[in-house]
């Protein structure tokens, strides 16, 4: 772990190859585990703003979940979090095929809104935990991420690098600068 400003930041994202393949794991992190999506205070009001043009483009599960537990919700943790459909995906999830997408990055491409999608979901598989004084960055490591790992250390792409615009829009364009002199001198040992 080193220190970067007011975060305390895992080797990991520097050490870890990371490139998504959607192709192999089909959105597993969308539809798999036992909570929905971390959310910063801030995003509960952006996802009511933009629910109502995100709406037409979700399931109808995914509709009658946010319609019965709201846009976001508090997770058994306390944390504000994304609602899910039965305890399972994610209320925002769409498909295509077998494959899990964010129907609020869909509504994002498409040019209906302007805000990407939650900043967890950008991060992934970045965590950050917020504590009174710092914030704490970390890799989750999890077996459905193996194919990306895979990929990354093919294509020779850094964690830290893959999510450099989700990292930037979290801490900003000189946390990221410093966060890569950083990662050039931990990488030369």
């Amino acid at each position: 772990m080193f220190q970067l400003g007011k975060t305390i930041v895992s080797e990991r994202i520097l050490e870890k190859d990371f490139v998504c393949n959607l192709s192999a794991c089909k959105g597993a992190c969308c539809v798999d585990g036992d909570a929905g999506a971390p959310l910063l205070a801030e995003e509960v009001e952006i996802l009511k703003n933009v629910y109502p043009k995100v709406k037409n483009l979700l399931r109808p599960e995914g509709i009658a979940a946010i319609e019965s537990l709201g846009t976001s919700t508090l997770g058994t943790d306390g944390t504000l979090e994304t609602p899910l459909i039965d305890e399972k995906d994610c209320a925002y999830v769409i498909f295509d095929g077998e494959t899990a997408l964010c129907g609020i990055e869909q509504a994002y491409n498409q040019g209906l809104i302007s805000w990407k999608k939650p900043v967890s979901c950008h991060l992934y598989p970045i965590r950050v935990k917020d504590f009174s004084e710092f914030s704490a960055v970390n890799y989750d490591e999890w077996e459905i991420c193996d194919p990306a790992c895979e990929l990354g250390a093919e294509l020779k792409v850094p964690l830290y690098k893959f999510v450099k615009e989700a990292l930037i829009r979290r801490f900003g364009e000189n946390w990221y600068l410093e966060l890569e002199k950083i990662a050039e001198e931990y990488l030369k040992k």
